[in-house]
């Protein structure tokens, strides 16, 4: 992904946390529906390219599997007749001509600088955050867990659980064990094979390390915290000893409870060849993608209902009528689809949601950009 520093190329750096335009990506779509913790962590393996005038930041034709954000300057995109069109930085905040294979030759028509983000991490990320999302207001309906609600959301932006596939988000808890501690108890020790880790619900714990028989205190961990993470994910040894400070409470989840956690359930689908037959019957196709996404195009008759407020949409749904969810992957549709079915919604995802961003799908199902809104469960043109 890093390019490398020649004449005719990029130069290309990894992105400095500190010094990026945090507000600058927090405008960026779909970058902008994630929460900050979600975000920084994509950006953990995000490049940013200083682009020099003249050079090219993608080819036609090609598959680069990457959103190319335009942060500053200006760019121009070529097709095969030689017409360009211009894009200046910061007046999109789209990726630059996202379609892949990518259409068009983009040129830097000035000294430029652009955001590379590897789309597949993005499309996961963006889906852990809204599910994240979406449980929150969940679990804040829920007045018996009001205490837990923090420490829970805590827990969801553990990146031991980035793996996961987003579907399985509310099975987390359901595989957590509580268990009781008290100050002086040594959870894990250090040399030990370990088969669970632990998150820590009330209390603190130090963790130390023996090294030449001199025993070193690395931290002192509270409240959300997890520890022992490694046994899940390396045949290792622990490298520390955590013992608890105070009287506390662990959730404790096993290694086996966290594969079954790897696995992705079904989710029942619909063919795209089968879509228009199914649309032209009434039944209602919902995007879940950003309102800026659905409103530039989108299925005919579609309406919106992006995956992190689906929680407060849900309720314009009719339970006694079945919505086929689509987006630009798949991966957030399959989410939302699978979160409503647990809650008695009649859902199906569409299969190959990618298809219908190729320059072919566009042209056959993405025609309409009027807006519609669900009243009594059903679609209708809304105003604007």
């Amino acid at each position: 992904m890093h390019a490398q520093k020649t004449a005719s190329s990029p130069t290309t750096t990894k992105v400095p946390p500190i010094e990026f335009d945090l507000n600058l990506t927090r405008a960026l779509v779909p970058l902008k529906d994630m929460s900050e913790s979600h975000l920084l962590a994509l950006l953990d393996d995000a490049v940013v390219e200083m682009v020099c005038a003249g050079q090219t930041l993608f080819t036609a034709g090609s598959y680069d599997a990457q959103h190319v954000y335009l942060l500053h300057g200006d760019v121009s995109l070529a097709v095969e007749d030689g017409s360009r069109t211009r894009i200046k930085g910061r007046s999109s905040l789209f990726p630059i001509a996202h379609q892949q294979p990518r259409q068009y030759t983009a040129i830097a028509e000035t000294d430029c600088s652009v955001l590379r983000i590897d789309s597949e991490r993005l499309d996961k990320m963006l889906t852990w955050s809204q599910v994240a999302d979406y449980l929150q207001l969940i679990i804040s309906r829920e007045r018996d867990l009001d205490e837990d609600v923090d420490w829970m959301m805590i827990v969801l932006k553990s990146n031991l659980f980035f793996k996961v596939p987003p579907l399985n988000v509310e099975q987390i808890f359901s595989r957590l064990t509580p268990q009781v501690v008290y100050a002086g108890d040594v959870i894990i020790r250090q040399g030990e094979m370990g088969d669970q880790c632990y998150f820590i619900k009330e209390g603190e714990a130090d963790v130390t390390r023996h090294s030449d028989n001199k025993r070193q205190h690395l931290a002192t961990i509270s409240v959300g915290r997890c520890f022992g993470e490694d046994a899940l994910v390396n045949e290792t040894v622990r490298n520390a000893t955590v013992m608890m400070r105070t009287d506390g409470v662990l959730m404790r989840l096993d290694k086996q409870d966290f594969y079954r956690l790897l696995k992705e359930p079904s989710v029942a689908t619909l063919a795209l060849h089968e879509l228009e037959e199914n649309i032209a019957k009434g039944i209602v196709a919902v995007d879940v993608r950003s309102e800026e996404e659905y409103s530039e195009v989108h299925l005919q008759q579609a309406v919106n209902v992006p995956l992190n407020i689906l929680a407060i949409k849900s309720r314009l749904l009719a339970k006694d009528k079945l919505y086929i969810f689509y987006c630009d992957t798949g991966r957030r549709s399959r989410a939302a689809a699978h979160l409503l079915a647990q809650h008695g919604y009649k859902t199906l995802a569409l299969e190959n949601c990618p298809q219908l961003f190729t320059q072919t799908g566009a042209q056959q199902f993405l025609k309409d950009t009027h807006n519609y809104v669900l009243r009594d469960g059903v679609a209708v043109l809304g105003q604007g």
